[in-house]
């Protein structure tokens, strides 16, 4: 596409609007067109949508020439600080979000090692988390918790009526294996006491509070909910040292034999009659990577209708498969898995079993990622990696060679999500709504390259790939943040406390 956006100052004494975005093939999630309007904005909202706007009603003016307009991307699952300190991650790394179209990171973050690498309350740990975020998100963010130690179960209601937490996290696997591998110190890892256990039980009760405050808030319930990272970790040990002594087995090949997909599936089981039992009825299942994890998501929709299941998929296990060439850059848990999973992956998607996709963005640079003793030895890589910056871009570029519609990957990417987890002023391009707007090319081609992120991380198992789709401008509550390969002003990210309303 030739030409340049130009920003222009009409005359009008008093116009209306703040900003006027023209020529824009608006995208809307709940409706099957694509349609070349104007959006007016006023207060960091939408507040005129129509074809024609004047300019004169407006103290700016943007020429978007045609490009396709997706409401901001709402990337509900995302690590900030797991890795480097947080607030010098959030800065990084919410410029690789607004680079990709994201205006919204919901960012998963527990107590133990990594993080802030504490233990303790969450009246003491959050409140920190919240002090090194203020100022240093470039997009809106949000945080989903995990309640790691017996004490943090107590600490949900408050949680959630302090500080808006409405989503909670479980990963099931934590309680005999480690974040990267084998591990038999786990008390160590989760940095709770020796007598403490994060096992089912844990799970169980942490269950047992989400419904009572389901109970508590009854005209929030449909937003409360719990997310579960689904592998046993029984399985996962077993598997391990069996595939280490198969001298067969190399690199993501490997990783995945070890943490096997029936190992999802049982986990996902495990997770929805607990679910049933302790009429936690909002569940989010993450990150599924392979058939059987999708399968036996389906199969408990079906044994458990009264249960609120959504299903969650990443732009990684969409994108990438074992034979992927970047290799160990692309470990991340559950693991990336062969081609056949990823295209009944991609079926899902467009059979609309699957509720919306994220990236899992967990900036690992390149020095902790690889072991420094055997760098390419798949065992010593960390868990993880960043790519938020390529979450519209790869399901418009993938999506679209499957006849998948852009309004569908509005709903997946924005919508979805924002319903889901509370943001009710996110995901869509309508009045009232946040003005979070991304214009992109569907026509451009180009080749990721890490060089050309914004991420600290300083490569990407995405590196090579060719992808058709980019991202031009990205537009926060109405502020321009991102501009053809630039980032705008300073941070202007706000915290979302998803508990507004309560009395």
């Amino acid at each position: 596409m030739s030409g340049t956006p130009t920003l222009d100052s009409p005359t009008l004494d008093n116009p209306t609007l703040d900003k006027l975005i023209k020529n824009v093939r608006v995208v809307r999630p709940q409706q099957s067109s694509v349609d070349r309007l104007d959006l007016g904005i006023k207060d960091g909202q939408f507040s005129q949508i129509a074809p024609d706007i004047s300019p004169d009603q407006a103290k700016e003016v943007f020429d978007a020439q045609n490009l396709l307009g997706f409401p901001g991307l709402v990337d509900a699952h995302m690590h900030i600080g797991i890795y480097q300190r947080l607030d010098q991650d959030a800065i990084a790394e919410s410029k690789a979000a607004a680079m990709g179209g994201v205006t919204t990171s919901l960012n998963y973050i527990r107590t133990g090692q990594y993080y802030l690498n504490k233990g303790g309350s969450y009246r003491d740990f959050f409140p920190e988390v919240l002090a090194l975020s203020d100022g240093n998100f470039y997009v809106d963010y949000g945080y989903h918790i995990a309640p790691i130690a017996p004490q943090h179960i107590d600490e949900m209601q408050w949680l959630f009526e302090e500080h808006g937490i409405a989503s909670f996290k479980i990963f099931m696997f934590y309680g005999g294996y480690g974040l990267h591998g084998l591990s038999n110190q786990q008390n160590l890892f989760l940095m709770i006491h020796q007598d403490d256990r994060y096992d089912f039980a844990h799970f169980e009760f942490i269950m047992r509070s989400l419904a009572r405050l389901r109970e508590r808030y009854p005209a929030m319930q449909d937003t409360i909910s719990l997310s579960l990272h689904c592998e046993i970790a029984d399985i996962l040990n077993a598997y391990t040292k069996m595939v280490q002594q198969d001298a067969s087995l190399t690199g993501l090949n490997a990783y995945s034999a070890a943490r096997p997909p029936h190992s999802e599936g049982l986990a996902i089981c495990i997770a929805s009659y607990l679910a049933h039992e302790t009429n936690c009825g909002n569940i989010n299942l993450l990150h599924l990577s392979s058939r059987k994890a999708v399968e036996a998501a389906l199969m408990m929709q079906t044994i458990f209708p009264h249960i609120n299941f959504k299903r969650e998929v990443t732009v990684g296990h969409l994108l990438l498969d074992v034979n992927t060439p970047t290799g160990k850059w692309a470990k991340v848990n559950p693991p990336i898995r062969p081609r056949s999973d990823v295209e009944f992956l991609w079926n899902a998607v467009l059979q609309d079993q699957v509720d919306w996709i994220v990236s899992d963005h967990a900036c690992c640079s390149a020095e902790q990622k690889a072991g420094s003793s055997d760098p390419e030895n798949i065992w010593l890589a960390k868990s993880g990696f960043g790519g938020t910056e390529y979450l519209l871009s790869g399901v418009v570029s993938e999506g679209s060679k499957r006849g998948m519609s852009y309004n569908h990957m509005a709903r997946l990417l924005s919508w979805n999500p924002a319903q889901r987890f509370g943001l009710l002023q996110k995901g869509d391009i309508a009045i009232g709504y946040d003005a979070d707007l991304v214009l992109l090319d569907p026509d451009e081609t180009f080749v990721v390259r890490a060089a050309e992120s914004f991420s600290q991380q300083g490569y990407t198992p995405f590196e090579g790939t060719e992808l058709t789709g980019r991202v031009k401008q990205t537009f926060l509550r109405g502020n321009l943040v991102y501009d053809r390969g630039q980032i705008l002003g300073s941070p202007q990210g706000r915290y979302l406390k998803r508990s507004q309303g309560l009395q």
